[in-house]
C-alpha cells in the first residue's frame, strides 16, 4: 500500500476521532474471486477461489474506556457500542458486521476493549467479491491482534461464518471467509468445503492477467433462488440414496458413480442441478492439475465449461452476465471468461493475455453497455494475501 494513501487514511482516522495518529494501526482483508468451483461449496465439494489486492481497510486506536466506536469513508452512517449492548439493529446498517464479527468472538471466550475504527472498503456493494466476509476479517484480525489474543486463520473464518449465518441471518457457505482468511500472494486456495482440508496452489500466470468484471446489476434473486438450488440438489441426493444408501452431499459422488446412477433422478430439473455440481466438481480439480502443469490453455477451457453449465445446467445467470461472458469471449487472447459467485448479477471473471486488457476493457465495456441498460466496470486483479497488518 501506497504510503500516501496510508497517510490520507489516517488523517481521515484523525478528523473523524480526534487525537494524533500515534497509536493507530492499519489492518488489510481482501476481496476473493472464486477462480472455478461455483454452487458446490454447499453441496460438499471443491471450490478454487483467490484472495484478492484490494479489499477493507481498518485503521483502529485503543481507547481508554470499554466503547467501541466504528465510522466508514464509505457510508455517513458511524456507530457506537459495548460489548455489553451489543445485538443486531437494523437501524445500524453496516455497523451490524463489524458488530457480529466480535458478539461471536466473545462466545469463543475472547474479550475486547476500547476501540476506535475507521473502515475503508474498495470492494463495490452487491458485486460478489465479498465484501462483507472482507468485513468481517479485517474487524476479526485487528481486533485480536490489538488485543495480543492468539490467531488460529481456520477459527477465525469460522466465527465470520457464524456471525453471517446467525447474526447477519444470511446462510452462506465458508469458501468466502476462508479463502480472506488463508490466501497467499501468487496461489489459489483449493478447498474442500466439507472437511476445510485445502492446499494452495500455484498460480503463474505469466502473460496473463485475471480481469473481473463487474455487471453493475445487483444481484436480486439470490437468496430465493440460492434457496432452491440447495433444495433442489437436497432432493436429488434423496434420488440418489436408491444406489448410495448413506449418501449426505453430492461432492461424496465421483463423476462416474453420478454418470451410472444419474437415471435414478426423476425430475429432470434436479438431475440438471445435480449434474452441474458434480461435472463442476470434476472441473475444478483438472483445473488444479491444468495450473500444476502450467497449461493455462486446459485452465480456461475449464473456465468455460464451468460459465456454459452455470447458465444451461444451474440456470444461475442472467442476460447480464451472459453478455459480458459473451463479450469477454469474443476477444483475442482471452483463455477462459465465466460468471463469479452467486450469479444473478454480480461479476464474471476472464483470464486475459496482458498486451489485450486495455483492448479487452475498452470493448468489451462499449459492447456490453450497448447491449445492456448498465455501465460495467472492470478491475485488473492480482493475487495477494489472506487478512494482514499492514505496515507500509
Amino acid at each position: 500500500m501506497a504510503n500516501e494513501k496510508l497517510e490520507q487514511l489516517k488523517r481521515q482516522f484523525t478528523e473523524r476521532f480526534g487525537g494524533s495518529a500515534d497509536g493507530i494501526r492499519v489492518f488489510l482483508a481482501p476481496g476473493r474471486v472464486n477462480l472455478i468451483g461455483e454452487h458446490t461449496d454447499y453441496n460438499g465439494g471443491y471450490v478454487f477461489p483467490a484472495a484478492l489486492t484490494f479489499g477493507t481497510f481498518m485503521l483502529i486506536r485503543k481507547r481508554n474506556d470499554n466503547v467501541i466506536r466504528l465510522a466508514s469513508t464509505n457510508f455517513d452512517l458511524q456507530g457506537e457500542f459495548t460489548m455489553e449492548t451489543a445485538v443486531y439493529d437494523e437501524a445500524h446498517d453496516w455497523i451490524n458486521y463489524p458488530k457480529s464479527i466480535l458478539v461471536h468472538l466473545a462466545k469463543r471466550g475472547f474479550t475486547f476493549g476500547g476501540y476506535d475504527a475507521l473502515f475503508h472498503g474498495e470492494i463495490p456493494n452487491g458485486a460478489g467479491l465479498s465484501s462483507s466476509a472482507s468485513i468481517h476479517l479485517a474487524t476479526a484480525y485487528g481486533f485480536m491482534s490489538m488485543e495480543g489474543h492468539p490467531i488460529d486463520r481456520v477459527q477465525l473464518a469460522l466465527a465470520a461464518q457464524e456471525a453471517e449465518n446467525q447474526f447477519m441471518g444470511v446462510k452462506c457457505g465458508i469458501m468466502d471467509q476462508f479463502v480472506i482468511a488463508n490466501g497467499k500472494k501468487d496461489h489459489a486456495v483449493l478447498l474442500m468445503c466439507s472437511t476445510l482440508e485445502y492446499q494452495l496452489v500455484p498460480f503463474k500466470a505469466q502473460g496473463y492477467k485475471i480481469v473481473v468484471g463487474n455487471t453493475n446489476k445487483r444481484r436480486g434473486l439470490v437468496d430465493s433462488e440460492y434457496n432452491t438450488r440447495r433444495a433442489q440438489c437436497e432432493q436429488a441426493v434423496v434420488y440418489l440414496r436408491a444406489a448410495f444408501p448413506n449418501l449426505q452431499l453430492l461432492g461424496e459422488l465421483t463423476k462416474e458413480q453420478f454418470d451410472a446412477n444419474a437415471h435414478l433422478i426423476q425430475d429432470p430439473t434436479v438431475l440438471k442441478r445435480a449434474r452441474h455440481v458434480v461435472e463442476e466438481i470434476d472441473r475444478v480439480l483438472q483445473s488444479v492439475d491444468a495450473l500444476k502443469a502450467n497449461d493455462l490453455v486446459r485452465f480456461g477451457q475449464m473456465m468455460n465449461g464451468s460459465g456454459d453449465s452455470l447458465r444451461e445446467l444451474y440456470e444461475v445467470t442472467c442476460k447480464e452476465l451472459d453478455v459480458m461472458v459473451e463479450e469477454a469471449r469474443k476477444i483475442e487472447g482471452v483463455l477462459g471468461a465465466r460468471m463469479t459467485g452467486a450469479g444473478f448479477g454480480g461479476c464474471t471473471v476472464s483470464l486475459v493475455r496482458d498486451d489485450m486488457v486495455d483492448a479487452f476493457i475498452e470493448q468489451v465495456g462499449r459492447n456490453y453497455a450497448e447491449r445492456t441498460d448498465y455501465k460495467a466496470d472492470f478491475y485488473v486483479a492480482d493475487i495477494g494475501d489472506g487478512v494482514k497488518e499492514v505496515t507500509e
